[in-house]
């Protein structure tokens, strides 16, 4: 209680009727035992929470951060998948059937295995050994095995190092496409946490605002009523300090409603127990930033993950519209192969059958006449090069935009803080010198809760200006893309 409320209290003890004092007689009474404090639960227990704290555990436990993470197993395989197409591949076959006829009954057998490589040149090269043995009743025994080597070049469709190799350049930009796209995810889930954390921060301030602003008021009646009991104010002038007065416990129920609210919100982004008592402890303070848009501009179109995919979604259709054209073109290859076999007939295991050579080499050509589907894909892949040029420069022009605009959004912010923090000291002296006028009866109840609400709106003011201004520079990292470097997370991804 200040020096004026304990004066206007003072002054109207005096002025009142004097109370008898009623004398109670004096009992001796057994000594009472303190009372056992009442157990505190580890759930009901408040955690202090910091920033970092916030971040770690979104970045430990997020489901939308592990989701990224499990669908970029995926992602690794398809790229091992894609550079492995140039290690040789074995292929192992093999059945048995057992028939039965009018005329007689049969047993046949047969396994194989086959190898081949695909060279970067498009060269095809196979290499197989297969073993028959059919056995029946009547007609008796049979056994084939022997061996196949082949060759393919490709001269016109599929031919030539930079087309085969087409594929599993794909797939690496692909992967980096993916990493990138990673790398978004968690920055914006990052961001996301940060702009929860500071929502309870604002929620906490606002409830302490309505709390200070509640016991201003509750200070304020006792001086009403102080003076009303002196004779120098009307009772019903008090109506409009307790009308106040409800209308702060109003705003205080609000607030607390909101702090859970927030709470939650974190809470859930975290992935933690939703009845966990967290409360944010970091400070709300920031300094000034200075910005140029020109350096800002060029580090975006280096570290931006969005304007980085484009990029590679521009190289990708370059390399489908070379696949397109070499898919319309004739299939012309040469074609060099050797077999060797040998057959063995009989009613017994003897050995007869002699081994056969054969080779051969020639050219084939596949000519299609009439079948648009070819050219069908080149067109939509040259249309595709167009489409990805534009979608490219109205996403360069789209980053340059942003980048300007959250640039002058950060400086527009610090100056709205300064003038809102200005404008609270300002509302604290006009409230100061009110309640002085008040005191000595120069002013009215009215005009002193009209000051006393606009400190209060000028305090919440001062405190939305700094959460948008600390909000800014997170977007504006994201804009840049430089929230993991900011905040110094490595992306395992290994």
């Amino acid at each position: 209680m200040n020096e004026r409320l304990l004066l206007a209290v003072l002054l109207a003890m005096a002025c009142a009727p004097a109370q008898a004092w009623r004398e109670e007689p004096l009992t001796p009474s057994a000594p009472s035992m303190p009372a056992a404090p009442n157990p505190i639960l580890l759930s009901e227990q408040m955690t202090d929470l910091s920033l970092l704290d916030a971040v770690f555990l979104g970045l430990r436990n997020n489901r939308s951060i592990k989701s990224a993470y499990l669908w970029r197993v995926a992602d690794k395989f398809d790229l091992r998948v894609a550079e492995d197409v140039f290690s040789p591949k074995l292929y192992l076959s093999s059945y048995y059937r057992a028939s039965r006829s009018s005329e007689d009954r049969e047993r046949r057998g047969e396994f194989g295995a086959t190898s081949t490589l695909l060279s970067e040149y498009g060269t095809l090269f196979s290499l197989g050994w297969s073993n028959n043995h059919s056995e029946a009743n009547e007609a008796g025994w049979r056994r084939n095995d022997g061996v196949d080597f082949s060759i393919i070049q490709p001269l016109l469709r599929g031919a030539g190092r930079e087309v085969t190799t087409a594929p599993r350049q794909l797939a690496r930009l692909t992967e980096q496409a993916n990493r990138l796209g990673l790398k978004a995810n968690i920055s914006q889930t990052v961001s996301t946490i940060i702009y929860a954390y500071r929502d309870l921060l604002r929620a906490q301030e606002q409830l302490r605002i309505a709390k200070t602003a509640l016991q201003r008021s509750r200070e304020l009646l006792e001086v009403n009523r102080a003076m009303i009991q002196a004779g120098r104010m009307a009772e019903f002038d008090a109506v409009q300090t307790e009308a106040s007065l409800a209308t702060q416990e109003l705003s205080v129920e609000e607030a607390a409603n909101q702090v859970d609210t927030s709470r939650l919100d974190l809470l859930r982004l975290l992935a933690l127990d939703l009845s966990s008592p967290v409360r944010a402890t970091d400070s709300l303070q920031a300094e000034a930033i200075a910005i140029d848009p020109s350096l800002a501009i060029r580090l975006a179109e280096q570290q931006q993950p969005d304007y980085l995919r484009q990029l590679i979604q521009r190289q990708q259709a370059d390399i489908n519209l070379l696949l397109a054209k070499n898919q319309s073109q004739w299939d012309l290859s040469v074609e060099l192969g050797a077999n060797q076999a040998r057959d063995r007939y009989g009613s017994s295991n003897d050995s007869g059958g002699e081994r056969r050579w054969d080779s051969y080499a020639g050219l084939r050509l596949d000519i299609p006449i009439g079948d648009l589907s070819r050219r069908q894909g080149e067109v939509h892949a040259r249309i595709n090069v167009e489409d990805q040029q534009l979608q490219l420069e109205e996403s360069r022009q789209t980053l340059i935009r942003n980048v300007k605009d959250v640039v002058r959004d950060l400086g527009t912010r610090w100056r709205q803080y300064e003038i809102a923090q200005r404008g609270v000291e300002l509302s604290q002296r006009k409230l100061s010198i009110e309640r002085d006028k008040l005191a000595a009866g120069r002013s009215s109840n009215f005009q002193v809760l009209s000051f006393e609400s606009d400190l209060q709106n000028a305090e919440n003011a001062r405190l939305n200006a700094l959460i948008a201004y600390l909000n800014a520079q997170t977007q504006l990292d994201l804009t840049l893309g430089m929230t993991l470097e900011s905040w110094e997370i490595i992306i395992n991804d290994h």
